[in-house]
């Protein structure tokens, strides 16, 4: 490879063509604006809350606009994320980012300068699409390019800046609260994170997976010289590891399927692929639909509601916004302690209690006992927003594990749009809903109900993928759906033991994956 470069000329250099004598430099810059994007993509979400105290006044939306305004943006992401595979695999991970900020600061600009309801929803729309884009690809941005001893960390660092984003947004309405035409800097203050983010891209390469999986192999060795060097036995062992792997997953790719022209549609036709799109979909789907994006968007209105004014409001909606942050930092310590299974059923029951609690928050007479039904409710929403920030991690981890590798595209684009879907119908309805149901009804209800059916469906159908390999992980996958259950029971029954013994995070019973039934294949979701 050395001396087909020579051939080549060289290393290219240049103004935008970074390069660092100790290359360790190089991971730290990746971060540092891979992070930006999860910060981006959380500041985004959150600025919407400040906002909506006096953005329906000042343009004079009602009810239902005011929805789709607060809800245009997720449902933009479900265009971000649809059209994520087409333009990872027709323009890069690197350009995919690039192509974001730039839908970012496009929208975020609209959103600062509106002045009609149409307008409004289409800058929310352009700010979604790319939220939805640049979420599905900077996590494979960063685990194709740094090392592989860091990986892991970096997955869950990236819910950890997401949070960090939303406290920021909240930290940023409470700011800009007392100046006049408040929400017009309010949405547009991520404009200079995005800005920050776009120049930054230019200096970073592509990732040099994507480049070899495009048969480039010389400049994906380029970028590899500038990122990891080749002086250790260890980083020119990962790269030919790199390339094999690619050219394994590209023979699999066309072998594996049943179906050789549209390999998605073994996610209908092989009960594996199966099995994994239903497992990593109902967790995202429980993410969602348990209300944390509504309760979200609408803090700030929500705690009006309980008996804030308006300034209270913004600045007690960085409670909830700090709950969610400190939430998942324990996620990026201890999930791969104690495991998928046990960490999604422990943080279920707790932000259920929360909501629980903030549903009986609203039958407190704010009449008569105002500081009591303020002081429930803010109960309630740091325990859900905390053990909430525990839970999301998940919706990032399980379904980036359990799809088969030459489905894990097709699988990430489903799961992405699905997740930004269920934020969007959540999101939009949720003013309909709560007139119609109550406040108590709406929270503790549908929210809370919703969380209790969950709660038992993982108890039954959520394997554990700790500790597992891919390959291990396709052999769970491929038992058929009653041996599944039939080990879940048998291991709840040894963590409850377990939980109450004080053996957190220990070795379970049981741990080994036996071989696939026969049956397999006959056995439906």
């Amino acid at each position: 490879m050395d001396a087909e470069l020579e051939a080549a000329g060289g290393l290219r250099t240049g103004f935008f063509h970074l390069d660092f004598a100790d290359k360790k430099y190089f991971t730290w810059v990746i971060v540092a604006f891979a992070s930006m994007g999860g910060l981006l993509s959380g500041l985004d979400q959150s600025l919407i809350s400040g906002a909506n105290l006096f953005l329906p006044k000042d343009l004079h939306l009602d009810t239902r606009q005011n929805s789709l305004v607060n809800s245009a943006m997720p449902l933009g992401a479900v265009g971000g994320a649809l059209i994520l595979g087409v333009c990872n695999e027709r323009f890069g991970r690197r350009w995919s980012i690039i192509i974001s900020t730039i839908l970012y600061t496009i929208g975020a600009a609209l959103e600062a300068g509106s002045i009609n309801y149409g307008m409004i929803v289409a800058s929310r729309v352009i700010l979604g699409i790319g939220v939805g884009l640049e979420g599905g690809t900077v996590p494979v941005y960063v685990a194709e390019t740094v090392e592989r001893k860091v990986r892991g960390n970096l997955v869950s660092l990236y819910q950890f800046n997401i949070a960090l984003g939303e406290v920021l947004g909240y930290a940023v309405a409470a700011m800009f609260v007392t100046v006049p035409g408040n929400w017009r800097y309010i949405l547009g203050s991520s404009l200079v994170f995005s800005t920050i983010m776009f120049i930054g891209m230019l200096f970073l390469p592509e990732s040099p997976r994507f480049l070899m999986h495009k048969g480039r192999t010389l400049d994906a060795y380029k970028v590899w010289k500038r990122i990891r060097g080749t002086d250790t036995a260890e980083a020119r062992e990962e790269f030919f590891v790199m390339k094999v792997s690619v050219l394994d997953e590209q023979q699999v790719t066309t072998e594996g399927s049943k179906n050789k022209r549209f390999p998605w549609m073994d996610f209908f036709t092989v009960p594996r692929a199966r099995r994994a799109l239903v497992v990593a979909n109902m967790v995202i789907l429980l993410g969602q639909l348990t209300g944390v994006n509504a309760i979200m968007y609408y803090m700030s209105v929500l705690m009006t509601q309980i008996g804030f004014n308006d300034l209270q409001s913004t600045y007690m909606s960085l409670v909830g916004g700090g709950a969610l942050l400190i939430g998942t930092i324990p996620a990026c310590f201890l999930m791969e302690r104690f495991g998928r299974r046990f960490w999604a059923n422990m943080m279920l029951p707790g932000f259920f209690i929360g909501l629980v609690i903030i549903g009986c928050s609203y039958l407190i007479p704010v009449e008569t006992n105002l500081a009591g039904a303020e002081a429930t409710y803010l109960i309630g929403l740091i325990l859900y927003m905390g053990f909430f920030g525990c839970y999301a991690c998940l919706t990032w981890v399980v379904p980036s594990e359990v799809y088969p590798t030459y489905l894990r595209s097709y699988g990430m684009t489903t799961s992405d749009a699905l997740l930004f879907l269920a934020s969007f119908i959540v999101t939009y309805n949720f003013s309909a809903m709560q007139a119609a149901m109550g406040q108590t009804g709406l929270s503790l209800g549908f929210y809370g109900g919703i969380a209790v059916v969950g709660w038992f469906w993982q108890i039954l159908f959520l394997p554990e993928t700790k500790d597992k390999t891919l390959e291990e992980i396709d052999l769970i996958f491929e038992k058929p759906t009653r041996e599944i259950v039939a080990e879940n029971l048998k291991n709840t029954k040894q963590a409850v033991g377990d939980f109450f013994a004080g053996r957190w995070g220990g070795k379970r019973a049981s741990t080994e994956v036996p071989p696939p039934s026969k049956e397999t294949d006959k056995d439906e979701v």
